[in-house]
């Protein structure tokens, strides 16, 4: 039976009911329990989510030791989802009751100087901090039965029935487009499009250093490029069938390198480095490897995994002198409000191949599952479909 799209207004400036898979320690199964969520405030909106999907960056928030500073329990994970606008607050004006949106982690103002810039997707208004309620006041929308705060997520919180969004990180699509395929426009595929970052070119080798969803979505952007080798790192064997369908060309797994370091192989293969190298895992020791990839003279290595240990990255300034450079990545260097729907429209095109992204569908009273094709390398993106 088909989600429904449909919204009630009888909750229209009240708080709502609904269920939500609260995560209350790290590291331990969630636990679907009854919620209230607010109703939004000024410039915030009220959403049903209809479809949400597992990033690797909730299992990073979901093991996180209690003690390091981004951990906050109770919390309600999940930020790649697909939801019709319940209600808004005032001040909110770019959407309506009953529109299809996709809630993103990176916010996007318009009108700060960042976000008026072509240079950069950064918001320098909103996109400083990391939230554990609301941008705006901080507070949180959600409540257990017992009246206790839970505690959101990256300003999205999807893994509940209803949440609330700040209008900078909401973007309408097409309402027509596929539910089950929005929600991966949110994060993973679209900060995979780091090579617009890189500018990739015709003929050109690149190495990619994670075959995740990220790394599977560098690959396809690279490929449609027309690249002319692409190199996937993983220690996963079963990503490099998966890989072919995106476009990857050879493969390395470091554990069969033997004597060699994974950079010498990597410029054996490519006579001398490759292009450009995308880091897609988020390892220090990876990032430097992957920089050692690259070519002399243009190499560039663009950095997209989020650092798992707060390690530094340590780098030989004589090995830049030859032209050699580094850049990071977040969210692909798109713009949320400008770029989603064109890559949306990519889709719509058969431009863009979304549906091999999907590895496993589960019911919302299923989400634990998902956690589990995660940790056991088995998924790439694991689609829950909300129980309405």
């Amino acid at each position: 039976m088909p989600i429904t799209r449909s919204i009630t207004r009888e909750y229209i400036g009240k708080p709502i009911r609904c269920k939500a898979a609260i995560c209350r320690k790290s590291g331990e199964p969630l636990v679907i329990e009854e919620i209230e969520v607010d109703p939004p405030k000024s410039w915030e909106v009220r959403i049903k989510i209809l479809y949400t999907s597992l990033c690797h960056s909730d299992l990073t928030f979901w093991k996180l030791d209690p003690s390091a500073p981004p951990a906050a329990f109770p919390r309600i994970l999940g930020h790649e989802a697909v939801g019709v606008v319940e209600s808004v607050g005032e001040h909110v004006e770019e959407v309506k009751e009953g529109e299809l949106v996709v809630p993103v982690f990176l916010p996007n103002c318009g009108e700060c100087k960042d976000c008026e810039s072509t240079k950069s997707n950064t918001c320098s208004k909103f996109g400083s901090k990391l939230f554990f309620g609301m941008p705006r006041d901080g507070t949180s929308r959600f409540r257990d039965m017992n009246g206790e705060v839970v505690h959101h997520l990256l300003c999205v919180s999807s893994f509940s029935e209803y949440t609330v969004v700040d209008v900078t990180h909401l973007v309408k699509i097409a309402q027509d487009f596929p539910l089950d395929k929005a929600c991966l426009l949110s994060c993973g595929v679209s900060t995979g499009a780091a090579w617009k970052v890189a500018d990739v070119e015709k003929g050109t080798t690149v190495a990619i250093f994670g075959l995740g969803a990220v790394g599977l979505a560098v690959a396809l952007g690279a490929k449609q490029r027309g690249v002319s080798m692409i190199i996937g790192i993983d220690l996963n064997e079963n990503k490099f069938e998966i890989g072919k369908q995106f476009g990857v060309t050879h493969f390395v797994n470091s554990t069969t390198c033997k004597e060699k370091s994974v950079s010498e192989v990597i410029k054996d293969m490519t006579n001398g480095g490759a292009d450009y190298c995308f880091e897609c895992i988020g390892l220090a020791s990876l990032m430097e490897e992957a920089f050692n990839s690259s070519r002399e003279g243009w190499g560039k290595t663009v950095i997209i995994g989020v650092e798992m240990h707060g390690s530094p990255l340590t780098l030989n300034p004589r090995t830049m002198l030859r032209g050699r450079t580094i850049t990071g990545s977040l969210f692909g260097g798109i713009k949320p409000k400008s770029d989603l729907p064109l890559l949306a429209q990519k889709y719509l095109d058969k431009e863009l191949n979304l549906d091999g992204f999907i590895t496993q569908e589960v019911d919302f009273k299923d989400i634990n599952k998902a956690f589990d094709y995660m940790v056991q390398g088995k998924s790439i993106r694991c689609i829950i479909r909300m129980d309405h």
